[in-house]
């Protein structure tokens, strides 16, 4: 890496001939009309407007360019250098200060303007310069109109208008030959029309050209070049620093980049495969990103090159992400993306159904690594059996709510020993602990394990009350099913129940039930909306067994015993928990238990 100071208008001139250039993944230019003026402002008056980032070309990092905006696009050339931070300023002055076109900008509510720009010598020659009057900007037809554009209020379409009220173009300035023709034609005007104040003319000239056109032709920037040497991590890393002030650029963005130096368009081959998730409605798959699904193709190559070599590390950090071969992706994707959609079918039978309720979506790159490669071998029903007690422990153990990388590939290389060679149990699993005082704690869809609970809830059997109906996916979706409470949460103010440490908002006292159910429930106590549940079923012994599916106990709720039936449910949740994790809870009948339930769990 080397720092230097370089004369600004030598930067201008190798961007304009295509020698510095625009990695492809750079987003577009997008500083409006009042920004490019302070910018202007501040070269003007020799203020630091911040270094630039430059990244050598001809190494490792093979990234896909493009010109800047404005740069005419009659030429094919290899960049030198690719600019990392600084495209906004480079593209303002470039645009706005060297090139000859209006600006194409806008304004602060982001309509679309055409601008010139001008310094007013006037302003500019007074001891004190107002730099809200010494610099303006006006339309593509070099006016500033009112009244809708019926009135003109400056004209300087024509150069003897600028000549005349003193405004000079700030695009000539750079432009040594430009810039000298227009001093000359500046001065020829007064010496023919205004002789007899000429020298205060030109001497307001000179005021401006010393003040600033020599600030701004003489401006120095403080440039950084990564060597061409530079590992792709640290450029990302570059990335994550540099763009504070914008939207950061993911690892996706970098590695399309890279994959387009080769003529591969990733961008339009992962919106092609979002499609195709859309088009099997696989709803759980809708929060899976680019990154995602990158990290798991490098998790699943990662873990095929350890299976043909042991001594080759199942890794998956963006390091990683960064090094992923286009031959390996292009590849392998296909069966990736499968195995994405077999994840969505393994999360429907779990009765997850929507992109809301799953646990943790992150726990999505280990699962859908591991099914690719498990390949057909997935779709035994004792090989889902391990997956599926993987999965409840990672939710139920909160183990994917951190920094994942690891975990994936422990996870990846434990199940994949595990369901094949009948190895040790895989670290999630082993490390998995649920504590039942969480339950308690479990009151909003932000924790993981909340719908967890709801899902296990519902595969195990749940009817919904009015109709009776169980709740896979097409009921679901058809009938609204959300998540309720059982003793209204109006009632339960009422009546002062559950109140300690909010029992009454907590998942024990919430089941899922369709809208109209809900509707039915209302404010009302259980033995009230029960009963005009019952008026309206011909068999009532069906709302019995649908409350009991709900894990309910019956006579607790029509005699609206809620102490009763909340520790009854509570130990049937933490037996639903402890299936699913195939372990046994531990700490049932602890101190902390006792305080916070009233008795032992057990």
């Amino acid at each position: 890496m080397a720092s230097q100071d370089r004369v600004l208008r030598e930067i201008l001139k190798e961007v304009n001939d295509g020698l510095i250039q625009l990695p492809d993944f750079q987003r577009d230019w997008v500083w409006d009309d009042n920004r490019i003026k302070s910018l202007i402002v501040s070269l003007a008056n020799n203020y630091p407007v911040g270094a630039l980032m430059f990244l050598e070309t001809g190494g490792e990092i093979n990234f896909s360019y493009r010109k800047f905006k404005g740069v005419e696009d009659n030429f094919e050339k290899i960049p030198s250098n690719l600019v990392l931070d600084g495209q906004q300023r480079i593209t303002s002055i470039l645009n706005a200060m060297y090139l000859t076109n209006p600006v194409e900008t806008q304004n602060v509510q982001k309509k679309k303007l055409k601008r010139f720009y001008y310094f007013s010598i006037n302003e500019i020659a007074k001891e004190y310069v107002d730099w809200d009057e010494a610099l303006i900007s006006v339309n593509e037809n070099k006016q500033i109109t009112s009244d809708i554009g019926r009135k003109v209020d400056l004209d300087l379409s024509a150069s003897e208008f600028e000549f005349k009220l003193k405004y000079i173009p700030v695009n000539i300035i750079f432009d040594e030959m430009a810039y000298s023709n227009w001093r000359n034609m500046y001065q020829n005007y007064y010496i023919q029309g205004y002789k007899d104040n000429l020298l205060e003319h030109i001497n307001k000239l000179q005021v401006f050209e010393q003040k600033v056109r020599n600030n701004i032709f003489n401006y120095h920037i403080p440039v950084i070049t990564l060597n061409k040497n530079t590992p792709k991590e640290a450029v990302c890393q570059v990335f994550e620093n540099v763009n504070t002030g914008g939207v950061a650029l993911n690892t996706f963005e970098l590695v399309t980049a890279i994959f387009a130096s080769s003529g591969f368009k990733l961008r339009q081959d992962w919106e092609n495969r979002v499609k195709c998730f859309k088009d099997h409605k696989a709803k759980v798959l809708s929060n899976v990103s680019a990154v995602d699904f990158l990290t798991a193709m490098t998790l699943y190559t990662k873990y095929l090159a350890y299976k043909e070599n042991p001594n080759n590390a199942v890794l998956c950090k963006r390091k990683n992400v960064l090094e992923l071969k286009k031959q390996d992706y292009e590849k392998y994707a296909n069966s990736l993306e499968r195995a994405f959609l077999e994840a969505a079918k393994f999360l429907n039978g779990l009765c997850i159904y929507s992109e809301r309720d799953v646990p943790y979506s992150t726990q999505l790159i280990p699962l859908s690594a591991v099914i690719a490669a498990l390949d057909n071998k997935f779709h035994y029903s004792d090989v889902k059996d391990k997956i599926a007690q993987w999965f409840w422990c990672g939710i139920f153990g909160e183990m994917y709510g951190g920094a994942n990388e690891t975990r994936y590939a422990l996870d990846m290389v434990g199940l994949m020993n595990w369901i094949c060679n009948n190895g040790e149990l895989p670290d999630t699993i082993k490390r998995a602990y649920f504590d039942p005082c969480r339950l308690l704690s479990l009151q909003t869809r932000n924790s993981a394990a909340y719908k967890g609970v709801m899902a296990l809830i519902m595969k195990n059997g749940a009817c919904d009350f009015i109709s009776s109906e169980k709740m896979n996916l097409t009921y679901f979706i058809d009938d609204n099913v959300d998540i309720h409470h059982i003793f209204p949460k109006n009632y339960c103010i009422k009546e002062n129940l559950g109140q300690n440490d909010d029992k009454w908002n907590s998942i024990i006292n919430k089941t899922p039930l369709s809208a109209k159910s809900n509707r039915m429930i209302g404010g009302k106590s259980p033995g009230e909306y029960l009963k005009n549940i019952e008026k309206n079923m011909e068999d009532t012994s069906k709302l019995s067994k649908n409350l009991e599916s709900h894990l309910i106990s019956i006579k607790d709720i029509y005699s609206n015993n809620f102490d009763s039936y909340f520790i009854k449910r509570a130990k049937s949740i933490l037996g639903l928990i402890s299936n699913a994790m195939g372990k046994n809870i531990s700490g049932l009948e602890s101190k902390d238990v006792i305080n916070l339930y009233g008795c032992s769990l057990i």
